[in-house]
């Protein structure tokens, strides 16, 4: 759906609304499906996601049952205010730092608490060490060594990792990172569901 509009000099444009957007918003805010909606609303599922895609446009009467099934008037659809954007990109010192010391853990998407994936760019003094308690939490951890050695234990397994070398592990199983060399060991992991 468009809105005409005059610009400074008097000419007319058109300022796209977007529907598809303002649909699955409030769909989703209703805690609704796109099969529950079309239930509701007597239009089928394949409709509802064809207009949330902006495949479709809608007839006034079609937007009308829409509107209806969310429990709103036209004007409150128009008015909905869409969500931002995520943030997709993240610039160096745009990472969260979740601790400091000898033992730093910066997250990727700090802002994010509804994550499902933590990304952590993790850097380890010499000495630097998770401490001589092991930790455990749920879910599942994995990375990769980019620079320096650090000893990895899970479990009662132990092994020191170097440039290029990887580990990956249920995260309930007691575990702990040491540097054991002479520089700053840096990691990339990422663990999911997040623990920190």
């Amino acid at each position: 759906m468009a809105r005409r509009k005059r610009s400074r000099d008097g000419a007319e444009t058109r300022t796209t609304i977007d529907v598809g957007a303002r649909l699955k918003a409030q769909r989703i805010k209703s805690g609704l499906t796109q099969r529950d909606l079309a239930a509701k609303a007597g239009v089928t599922n394949g409709m509802i996601s064809m207009i949330e895609q902006n495949k479709h446009s809608p007839s006034v009467a079609t937007l009308n049952r829409l509107t209806d099934a969310l429990g709103l008037s036209f004007a409150e659809f128009f008015s909905i205010s869409l969500p931002e954007a995520p943030q997709v990109f993240y610039m160096k010192d745009e990472l969260v730092a979740l601790t400091e010391g000898k033992v730093r853990f910066f997250v990727v998407a700090g802002e994010r608490p509804e994550k499902a994936l933590q990304i952590l760019h993790e850097v380890y003094e010499p000495g630097g060490d998770t401490g001589s308690t092991m930790l455990t939490h749920r879910g599942e951890e994995g990375g990769l060594v980019i620079q320096g050695q650090i000893e990895v234990t899970v479990g009662d397994q132990r092994r020191v990792l170097g440039p290029g070398d990887a580990y990956y592990f249920e995260s309930m199983i007691p575990h702990r990172f040491r540097n054991v060399g002479k520089q700053a060991a840096v990691i990339v992991s990422s663990c999911t569901p997040p623990f920190m």
